[in-house]
């Protein structure tokens, strides 16, 4: 990985001096989406039994009640051919290489391909299963009788075991019994697979591949010798379902689906944010590489749509800008039906400011990019919000959490306070999370937003009081009942009891010095860079700054307000703090030692995130300090998944991760698994955690992704 050694910012002017240039073009891609299919009409008595995709991609469901297909986003009854519409199949299949569709009855067999010429008598109820080479012969089987049709005529054998499932691949026909599978060849069926622990199997590129009860394995259609040994290292180790296209193999499980082509490396369809519900019963693959899986009476369908990642934030930009913004700050989207937005209702949460803080720095980096005026004008729509948490208290400088109308607050109840504005309440306990919103907020808007004169002085005053209040009230925030928050805190004393081993002494550090040099800069008020100075050399905050994160530990014994500060993982809401606090501390260094210094402690940081692969703060590191990881950048953005419905993920279950020994950074996995298989968090949560979600209750925004993106754009990690 190449590494930038010169990446110069001015104090008044964003200006990037590139020594070697990293970027990629954002090309098109296939990003999977899910969608589902339930029926038009309840239908308790129905029950489904068999899925496949013909030629046109139409989905055809074997039901006890006839023939259903997929229409208009519905599984609906198939009526198309008034002769077939009341008829009841034994089995349906399609060709083998065309994709056209067959249809076995009690006593024939048909097609409606070639001008529906292809039909067949057959003796009354002796065949259940179907199959059709590519060459148009047709295979029947039932119990232990089967039929081979040909254009020369028909063949009709009797097998030792009872038949259980049958396929047809090219030109050749595959038979399962109880006893294992064998091919057709010269008028009688060869074993290749003698064994009686089979779930399921299926043929592809020359190779059969069945699934037992220990995992998956492969032999040669021709030989029947062992091509991929068996393997356990599965995301689930039943495999019930199975079919192979196009280089692929798709596995259907009680747990979800997977794909792979080379049982290594997987890709994880489970949940409800891919499945209407887990157990696939079975699989088909339309033409164009789209998967199917039949689950209940429903069929869920991952679909692989070409798209760029612009495409995919004006996504996520039209969704937040429809149903995510609560007077202008970002809300928490709840819904009283889990998944249906329909009964979506945008409300409070503790940490409004901080969650619009992504959303307003992703239209600041869109206008720096693009120029746009919209996003101009969305900015500062929601800086609007930013200045009201100020003005709907009555308290001189204290920002509150969040607002809104009297007696629809949800959120922490006991928090909140009469406005003196009539009809109003606010939230108050304001915390260090928010403060960090505020110098983010206030930093960027600034510098990236060609701010008019009015508009920088409004800009100036919001941070201009907020750390008034700080510094007047011996660094902490002060709540209405005249006591600080519980972590609107800064004080010496306060940071200084920790020990360097807890986070919260550096951290705190680094906010509050991010805040006081901002301020100076912003306002020009000397007070701030003298209290900045005062606070590194009379109670060692530089000091504080710059300990390295390898210092930090597990330390038993400091317990504030109840909380045992120094015990525990690794807290990543500290992450999420530190990386906008560190845009802001570097840009805004009041000399070149201390921005020198600040690249360091950055970069130590960056080093130890990289396993998170986290795009945001990779681009926060590319924009300070030069450092960066690309490909991780690019990957973030293309797995990062369509649906933020919070949905119950699981993953602890599954048998291909590696997992680790319990650590501090609690690291789960050797590998970080891809956001579209985890569950749907914030940049302050652990995204190796394996399980997690609500079950569908809420959702975000998308924020999470639109930040990162028009960051990269901006810093021209991403060529358009």
């Amino acid at each position: 990985m190449l590494k930038l050694k010169s990446l110069m910012f001015g104090m008044l002017m964003f200006c990037v001096s590139v020594a070697m240039a990293q970027s990629f073009k954002d090309l098109p891609y296939l990003q999977p989406i899910s969608k589902k299919y339930g029926l038009k009409l309840a239908d308790s008595e129905l029950k489904i039994s068999k899925i496949v995709s013909d030629r046109d991609r139409n989905v055809f469901a074997l039901t006890n009640k006839g023939v259903y297909i997929i229409l208009e986003d519905l599984l609906v009854k198939d009526r198309r051919y008034s002769p077939l519409e009341n008829l009841i199949p034994q089995d349906i299949t399609v060709q083998s290489g065309t994709g056209i569709l067959y249809y076995l009855y009690d006593d024939h067999y048909l097609s409606n391909a070639h001008a529906g010429t292809i039909y067949q008598k057959l003796d009354a109820n002796v065949y259940e299963q179907m199959a059709v080479s590519e060459s148009g012969k047709v295979l029947l089987t039932g119990g232990k009788q089967f039929a081979m049709f040909t254009a020369d005529g028909s063949t009709v054998g009797r097998e030792a075991e009872k038949i259980i499932d049958i396929l047809a691949e090219g030109d050749d026909f595959y038979i399962h019994t109880e006893y294992g599978i064998s091919k057709y060849k010269d008028g009688r069926f060869e074993p290749l697979v003698s064994s009686d622990d089979i779930l399921s199997w299926t043929v592809g590129d020359g190779q059969l591949y069945v699934g037992s009860s220990q995992g998956i394995y492969s032999v040669g259609v021709e030989s029947g010798d062992e091509v991929q040994a068996l393997t356990g290292k599965l995301p689930v180790v039943e495999v019930h379902s199975m079919t192979y296209a196009q280089g692929v193999l798709w596995a259907g499980t009680d747990m979800g689906m997977f794909s792979t082509t080379d049982l290594k490396e997987f890709d994880y369809y489970a949940s409800k944010r891919w499945l209407v519900e887990d157990k696939v019963a079975d699989l088909c693959v339309d033409r164009d590489g789209n998967a199917y899986a039949l689950t209940g009476n429903s069929i869920s369908e991952v679909y692989f749509k070409s798209m760029t990642l612009e495409e995919k934030a004006e996504y996520f930009y039209k969704k937040i800008r429809k149903r995510h913004l609560r007077m202008g700050l970002i809300g928490e989207v709840k819904f009283s039906t889990p998944g249906d937005i329909t009964t979506a209702q945008m409300v409070d949460t503790d940490n409004d400011g901080l969650w619009t803080a992504f959303y307003l720095g992703s239209e600041v980096f869109r206008y720096a990019t693009t120029r746009s005026p919209e996003a101009k004008k969305n900015a500062m729509e929601s800086f609007e919000s930013f200045e009201r948490l100020l003005s709907i208290n009555p308290l001189k400088g204290f920002p509150s959490r969040t607002f809104e109308r009297k007696g629809f607050k949800v959120s922490d109840p006991e928090r909140w306070r009469d406005s003196q504005e009539e009809e109003w309440e606010w939230k108050g306990h304001t915390s260090s999370d928010e403060f960090v919103a505020y110098i983010w907020v206030a930093g960027i808007l600034d510098k990236h937003l060609d701010l008019n004169l009015s508009e920088k002085k409004r800009v100036a005053d919001f941070i201009d009081q907020i750390m008034s209040h700080i510094i007047d009230n011996d660094y902490y925030f002060v709540d209405a009942d005249g006591k600080p928050t519980l972590w609107g805190r800064w004080n010496p004393e306060y940071l200084n009891w920790y020990p360097e081993s807890v986070v919260d002494r550096k951290l705190g550090s680094i906010t509050i010095t991010a805040g006081l040099q901002l301020a100076y800069a912003l306002t020009g008020d000397e007070k701030y860079k003298s209290e900045a100075f005062r606070l590194f050399e009379e109670h060692g905050y530089l000091d504080n700054i710059k300990i390295p994160l390898s210092k930090i530990a597990s330390t038993p014994g400091y317990v504030y307000a109840g909380h045992n500060m120094g015990e525990g993982g690794w807290n990543h809401s500290d992450d999420e703090m530190a990386f906008p606090s560190y845009w802001i501390l570097y840009h805004y260094a009041f000399n070149q030692e201390l921005q020198d210094n600040y690249s360091e402690v950055i970069t130590d940081h960056f080093t130890i995130e990289k396993p998170e692969r986290n795009a945001l703060w990779s681009t926060i590191a590319y924009g300070t300090t030069g450092d960066v990881d690309l490909p991780s950048v690019k990957w973030h953005l293309r797995e990062f998944q369509m649906d933020m419905v919070r949905w119950r993920i699981n993953n602890s279950h599954r048998k291909d991760l590696e997992l680790l020994p319990d650590n501090f950074r609690e690291q789960t996995t050797e590998t970080l698994l891809s956001p579209a298989e985890r569950a749907t968090i914030r940049h302050n949560a652990n995204p190796f955690d394996l399980d997690g979600g609500n079950g569908g209750r809420s959702e975000l925004a998308g924020d999470e992704y639109l930040l990162p993106y028009w960051m990269a754009r901006y810093l021209n990690l991403i060529q358009p």
